[in-house]
Parts: C-alpha cells; sequence; structure tokens
C-alpha cells in the first residue's frame, strides 16, 4: 500500500493536599501507563504513543533506566482487563499514572483520589467529569483532549463532502469507551442544527457485533462514523470487511484505523499528544498539583483519506477534501 504526505494544518488556584510547590524533581522516578489498546507489539500504539512519550520524556531529562522507570499496562483490547491492570498499576505506587483514553481515566478517577493521574487522549474532560474546568482541573488529574467540542459536526461533515446523497448516518460506539450520556448530548445537539438523521448503534466487544452490525444493515444507512476504541481498533479489520461489503462509506477516528477499508478519519495528532504530556508529567514529578496544570487541548487535526476504499465505493474525493488531507493512501 503506498502513501504519499500533503502538507495540512488543521490547525492552578487549587493546591492539592501532600504536594509542596517546591519540591526538587524525584531522583528515581516511576510512571505507570494504563491503555485499552494493543500493547508494546503493535506498531501503531508504539509510533503513536509508546515513543512520542518517550521522547518528550527524554527532551526533559527524564531516561529510561537512569532515573526513570515506566511500567506500561495495555488490556489488548479487551476493557474487562481494565480494572485488574489498575489495581497491579496503583499497587506497584507509581509517581504518576497516565491514563490512555477515556474509559482508563474514568476508572483511575474512581479509584483514587491521591494519585496524580495525566489523561490523554480525552475528548472533554468537563463533560466527562474528569476536571472542573480546562484552565483550572482543580482534582488529582490534567491531561490532554485529542478532539475539541464539535469534532462529531465536523466528521458528519467531511461524511456529506464525500457522500453529498447522504441523509441518515449511523455512528458506531463503545459504551465501555465513551458514556453514551455523552454521546447523545452531542448528537441531539446535531439533530437540531441539521436534517441529518442519525442513528446510534452500541458494541461493547466482539460478541456484540452480529448483533449489531445486523441492526445497522437493516437500517438502510448512507454512511457511519465508527468512534475511536482500543477494541475496535484490535477487530478493524472484520468492522472494516463489513463497512466494505455493505459498500458503506466509513469516517474513523484514528489514521491507524483504515489499512482494513475505511474511508477517511479525522483526528487530533496522537504522536503530538502524547510528546506534549510529558511535559505534565515532568510538572508532577517537579512538585506541581496535578489540579493546577491546565488541560491541553489537541493543535493540530490529521485528515486521513483512502482513495483505494473511495475507488471501491464509487466514490469521487471532492478536490476541495483532498487539498486538506495530511496522508492520503493511494
Amino acid at each position: 500500500m503506498k502513501r504519499r504526505t500533503v502538507c495540512a494544518s488543521l490547525s492552578a488556584a487549587l493546591a492539592w493536599p501532600g504536594w509542596g510547590r517546591a519540591q526538587a524533581a524525584k531522583p528515581n522516578a516511576r510512571i505507570a501507563v494504563l491503555g485499552g489498546s494493543t500493547g508494546l507489539a503493535d506498531p501503531a500504539t508504539m509510533r503513536n504513543m509508546v515513543e512520542p512519550l518517550r521522547r518528550g520524556l527524554r527532551d526533559l531529562g527524564w531516561v529510561e533506566g537512569r532515573n526513570l522507570d515506566i511500567e506500561w499496562r495495555f488490556a489488548e483490547g479487551q476493557p474487562q482487563r481494565l480494572p485488574a491492570l489498575l489495581a497491579e498499576a496503583l499497587a506497584s505506587k507509581p509517581d504518576v499514572l497516565v491514563a490512555i483514553g477515556p474509559r482508563p481515566a474514568l476508572l483511575a478517577k474512581d479509584a483514587t483520589r491521591t494519585l496524580p493521574i495525566v489523561a490523554v487522549p480525552v475528548d472533554d474532560p468537563v463533560q466527562m467529569g474528569l476536571a472542573d474546568s480546562y484552565a483550572r482541573p482543580g482534582r488529582n488529574i490534567t491531561g490532554l483532549s485529542g478532539a475539541y467540542h464539535g469534532i462529531l459536526s465536523r466528521r458528519l461533515q467531511l461524511l456529506k463532502d464525500l457522500v453529498p446523497a447522504v441523509r441518515r448516518a449511523g455512528i458506531l460506539m463503545n459504551p465501555h469507551a465513551l458514556p453514551r450520556a455523552t454521546l447523545d448530548q452531542d448528537v441531539d445537539e446535531i439533530r437540531r442544527q441539521t436534517s441529518l438523521e442519525i442513528a446510534v448503534f452500541e458494541a461493547r466487544g466482539p460478541e456484540d457485533f452480529d448483533t449489531t452490525l445486523a441492526a445497522m444493515a437493516r437500517d438502510r444507512l448512507d454512511g457511519v462514523l465508527i468512534l475511536a476504541d482500543a477494541t475496535f481498533y484490535r477487530h478493524r479489520e472484520r468492522l472494516g470487511e463489513w463497512c466494505m461489503k455493505q459498500r458503506l462509506p466509513s469516517i474513523w477516528g484514528g489514521a491507524g484505523y483504515l489499512d482494513a477499508g475505511g474511508l477517511a478519519s479525522f483526528q487530533g495528532d496522537f504522536a503530538e499528544l502524547f510528546k506534549r504530556s510529558a511535559s505534565q508529567v515532568d510538572k508532577i514529578l517537579k512538585g506541581t498539583p496535578p489540579g493546577e496544570i491546565a488541560w491541553e487541548q489537541s493543535t493540530k487535526f490529521e485528515l486521513l483519506l483512502n482513495l483505494k476504499a473511495a475507488q471501491a465505493l464509487g466514490l469521487k474525493v471532492p478536490q476541495s477534501v483532498l487539498v486538506s488531507a495530511g496522508e492520503v493512501i493511494e
């Protein structure tokens, strides 16, 4: 599969108990990382998460094996494993927990009110109850958002740009990864603002796929949004092949999903976010309470197009969309 790159750019007041403002950097820092995705054997995980975080920490003077230990725990797309993995991480008594994605962050929030947590990427931490505000999180959690309010509308607009005749769109989501109430608020707002019909479908794991995909097939959708989720990532080939078999244009929440036949992806730049998260870890290790560290948002968004999928679906990609793409699969 050939790829070519195109220039693009879519582009605190509450002190936490027990934390001193003037502490020196810890000489033997310990970081625990908890994620739901495929682990260190997955090239995309390494490229978009692990290596950017390591690089960002090295740039700030934190080097594994010298003054830093990192323990990596991944659920391999099986969210039911996350509570046990979180318990292991907490038992190791880390100085900071890096929670990858909404579900690990929410589990960590409920499990501890004292351990500093850096959550990345989480689309809307205020709406999800992880922070009091972006500027002043006010708790033991800070982090970075991989999206922005309105990204769901932007993905639906991208679907309409690619498939002008779309009238009814589906959204496939995993309630283990994103609270349904959070999504419903966004969907209701979009329904009020547009004439687009939107149906939301849930799948908690592969055991739900047959029933959910059959319901989607019966619904006569014109296109579908598949939201980013570790379980969906692990089974992206099955989901992508189903979309192609149904001749259903699909918009995904991450570039790593498209090798299985997705049409396009629009999401924050994960590599940028994980590299930037190192600065928040660094501040915590040097004594700043997480509640005083502003929650940051992505400053760069990635649009990826799969022209091979477009051709198979009989779609002509508008030039306006093509020139906005950061990467094109041909």
